[in-house]
Formats: structure tokens, sequence, C-alpha cells
């Protein structure tokens, strides 16, 4: 039988209230006035929620309503007991009040803030609390709103770091942002790191004008007054001077050449008809079981292709001592470090949130968002990296008068 919803009686609790407040009732508290009103409120909003859900899945999914469960609530005016919507499928996630929510404080901002943490436009935002609470939101208190974790951010990029972080990779993204009516593309420098537990942590984002070594220098340097006294193995793409920086400032650190961005840097000059080929003799390079096979393999390709293509061989023989130092490592390790996949799957995932914006209209409104899509990225890396017992064995092995756990 369909669920029949009670309205709410608007103007008969309005006279109760008068009533009560004559009466020297409380306003607030567990049996304030307007605790009522709240958890009304609430409902309507929950049940609201669960509509939207099953208008989306009632067909594709054969979901319909299940009945309501209770739950209990704190909030400022007081604690009270609420009845939630729930579906057949259980596939619905309030956002109101989420599944394990027992407090509310204010909420609304919260909302907001989750909302443009995933990507929303403030359109899209004042449309959704418009739908689900009738609330009229403008873009200036949306703003406002953000704008309040901007203390919060500055407190995150300066945080004090731990003294030793195996693992680091370092890499720039970049964005479009308005600077007096002109759009132009800057840098998001960021570095995401694997503590000695084997956790993964964006350790810092920076804002540069564009990608350089000299301002990953300051980077740098920056990280050593936040307390970094050593790295083991610092994972980059090939900007130039940028390995040097690195060694300069943390000269115990082994510096690892992403072989993918050295095969599509090697790529830009293979002409279409060799490419297949050509890729294929280089895969062998860092495929090889050691170093030695590895030069053997690049000297074999370069029998083959070098008088055509002396530049991408140049390149290779340049980088070659970067490239090829996780040859020195064991299996578990290697396959962490010959590349900068760990950081830029952290990239994917911030894009997923900014790929709708043309371009933003601050550096702030960059950061904010970038943040919090950082903050929700880190809520996913529960536990420790996959086969962290193993590298752990292998880092404790290689760096044993530097391992500190």
């Amino acid at each position: 039988m369909k669920e029949e919803k009670v309205p709410f009686d608007f103007e008969a609790f309005a006279k109760q209230a008068a009533e009560d407040l004559k009466a020297g009732k409380p306003m607030v508290g567990k049996d304030g006035i307007f605790t009522p009103l709240l958890k009304r409120l609430i409902e309507a909003s929950l049940e609201g929620e669960l509509d939207a859900h099953l208008d989306q899945t009632r067909k594709p999914a054969k979901n319909r309503r299940n009945g309501r469960s209770t739950k209990n609530l704190q909030s400022p005016l007081g604690g009270f007991e609420i009845f939630s919507p729930r579906d057949r499928n259980s596939t619905f996630e309030p956002q109101i009040v989420e599944k394990r929510q027992h407090k509310i404080t204010s909420d609304i901002d919260a909302q907001i803030l989750s909302l443009y943490g995933r990507g929303m436009s403030y359109s899209d935002i004042q449309q959704h609390l418009s739908e689900m609470y009738g609330l009229e939101v403008s873009d200036g208190t949306i703003s406002a709103i953000t704008d309040r974790i901007i203390p919060q951010i500055k407190e995150w990029q300066n945080r004090p770091l731990e003294s030793i972080y195996p693992v680091i990779w370092l890499d720039a993204m970049h964005f479009k942002v308005r600077d007096n009516g002109v759009v132009k593309t800057k840098a998001i420098y960021s570095i995401l790191a694997v503590n000695c537990d084997g956790e993964k942590e964006v350790i810092g984002i920076y804002f540069g004008d564009h990608e350089s070594s000299t301002f990953w220098r300051q980077v740098l340097h920056e990280l050593k007054m936040r307390g970094i006294e050593d790295i083991y193995i610092a994972c980059i793409d090939n900007l130039k001077g940028f390995a040097q920086a690195i060694e300069d400032i943390f000269p115990l650190t082994d510096v690892q050449l992403c072989l993918v961005h050295q095969m599509r840097n090697s790529m830009k000059y293979i002409s279409d008809k060799d490419i297949k080929p050509m890729v294929r003799d280089l895969k062998k390079v860092y495929k090889s079981l050691n170093a030695d096979m590895a030069l053997y393999h690049l000297q074999e390709a370069e029998k083959v292709w070098g008088a055509k293509y002396a530049i991408v061989f140049k390149s290779w023989h340049h980088n070659w001592d970067r490239l090829t130092n996780f040859f020195k490592y064991p299996p578990a390790l290697r396959r962490l470090i010959y590349t900068t996949n760990p950081i830029e799957s952290y990239h994917r995932m911030i894009r997923k949130v900014t790929k709708t914006k043309g371009a933003y209209t601050s550096e702030d409104a960059i950061v904010k968002q970038i943040y919090l899509a950082t903050m929700n990225a880190q809520t996913k890396w529960n536990g420790t990296i996959f086969a962290w017992t193993s590298i752990r064995i292998d880092l404790s092995d290689y760096f044993k008068t530097r391992f500190n756990n």
C-alpha cells in the first residue's frame, strides 16, 4: 500500500507555539517550542530527497519506498527523534541528514561546501538548495561561505610535516584564471607522499604563474622549513632543472624520472608509420630485468632508429641515470616509483571536479575547490598503499641507516 504523507499544519503549529510561549515554555531545548518545527522540516527534506532518488531509480532498478526508520538527532534546538524514509534497494543516500549522522549544526554551510567541493557551480548549488529545501541563496552568500575555509586552507598549507617521507611524487596542474579581465593559464604545484606508515597524503598545493624548476626550488625549500629532513625517492617528470633542484636541497634523495613521460616525449618526434615498431623497441628498455639489460635494449633500438631519430636517443642518454634509478630496488618498490601515475591519478580526481569550469574568477576560487576536492580524495585513501608490507621491508633493507620504523 502506498504510504500517505501527513501534511504539516503550520497554522496549528503557530497557534500552539503562541500558547506555549505565553505559558513560559522555552524556545529551544528538548521540549522547546521550535524543536517540532525543525523535526518536521528535516523529515520533509528527507522525503523530498527520497522522491528525487526514486524518480531516477524507480524504473531502471525497480526501486520503491520501504517504510521509515527512527533516528535520534542532537541539534542546537535540542534532541529529538525523526522518521527517516527508506527505499527497497537501500541505495538512498540522504544529504540533509546522512545515514550515520546524529548531530546537526549549521548544516547549510556544510552542505554548500560539500556541493562546491564536488565541482557544482553556484547556479547548480542554488538550484539544489531550492529544490530540496526551498532555500534561496545568492552568489554572494555562497562565495562568503566558501571563503570561510581560506584560513583553514592557509593553516593546512603551512602545517608541520613528518621528518621522513620514503616516496614523494611532484607534478603540476594547469588552470585558466581571469586576471584583470584577461584569461591566463596558471599552475598549481602539488606534492603527493607516502609516509612511513604507508599512507598516502597530499603534503602541499602551491599556486604559481607557470611550471618552472625555479618555483619548484622554492616549494622544496618550504617543505624543508615545514619539517621534512629526508626523502628517499622523489618521482618527477623531466622538467629541465627540476631534478637538480631536488638533489641540491635534499642531497641524499634518489630522483626517479617518469618513464611514461619519457616515452610520451619520445613519441612527439616519431612519425606515424614508425610509432608502433619503435615504441615496441623502447618498451623493452624499461621492462628489462635490470639496468644492464635495459642499456642493451636501448643500444639495440638505437642501431635501428638512431640515424633517423637521433634527438630521441640523445634524450634517453641524457636522462639515463635518473630514468634507471628504479632498477636498484626490488620489484614491489619498482612498481611504485617508475612512473608518476599515483599523482596523475590524484590529478584526475581533481579534474573531475574542475572540468566544468571554463575560467576561474580568482586564484582563491581555484585553491578552495582543489582543497575541498583533496580532502574528499584523502577520505578515499583508507589504510596503507597496496603491497606496503613488502615495500616497507624493501625500504628498510635498502635505507638501513635512514629508515626509522
